[in-house]
């Protein structure tokens, strides 16, 4: 089996979808396009949807690309184009225990998401907070990976339930 040259990783927020994109991108050698990088501007400024969708369609015309998440504005364009999907669909639990352990270190830290954004106490105590996405978009995510799997005409997805059964399969032989 050759390798993919277009992944889409999905998974709610905290799943790990930003650290297996960059493990995967080293591992094969593909670029990897943090979505991030490409929906904030400095300031928490989100880009406009439309511009979103311009600059993942750039990406996705490409031949090799990974992309680290999806939002519903252009979702369809990697679905469309992607080869493999991985979806993070771990119990929320250990999801949002990632989370906020990744959110605490990060403000202890001041390290830097995007573009030169920053967690604060107040965003994470905020309305938009981080740790809300995670409670009210769950059950959407998951929702929408297990659809994706079951759909025959779209890319095959991979789902994996937890990050042991992720880390098997990334040591195991599926020939790249």
């Amino acid at each position: 089996m050759s390798a993919p040259s277009r992944i889409l990783v999905d998974g709610v927020h905290g799943a790990g979808k930003s650290t297996l994109a960059a493990r995967l991108a080293e591992r094969l050698g593909v670029p990897w396009y943090p979505v991030d990088d490409l929906l904030w501007q400095p300031g928490w400024v989100e880009v406009p949807v439309a511009q979103q969708r311009s600059r993942i369609e750039e990406i996705c015309r490409r031949d090799r690309w990974i992309l680290d998440g999806t939002y519903h504005g252009w979702r369809d364009v990697p679905l469309a184009r992607a080869d493999l999907v991985i979806g993070l669909d771990y119990p929320r639990w250990c999801s949002f225990r990632r989370l906020l352990r990744r959110t605490l270190r990060r403000l202890a830290t001041g390290e830097e998401i995007c573009n030169g954004n920053r967690e604060s106490l107040g965003s994470v105590l905020s309305r938009d907070s981080i740790l809300v996405w995670h409670v009210t978009a769950f059950g959407r995510a998951r929702r929408r990976m297990r659809a994706w799997q079951r759909d025959p005409s779209g890319p095959p997805v991979l789902l994996f339930d937890s990050p042991e059964a992720l880390d098997r399969w990334l040591a195991g032989p599926h020939g790249w």
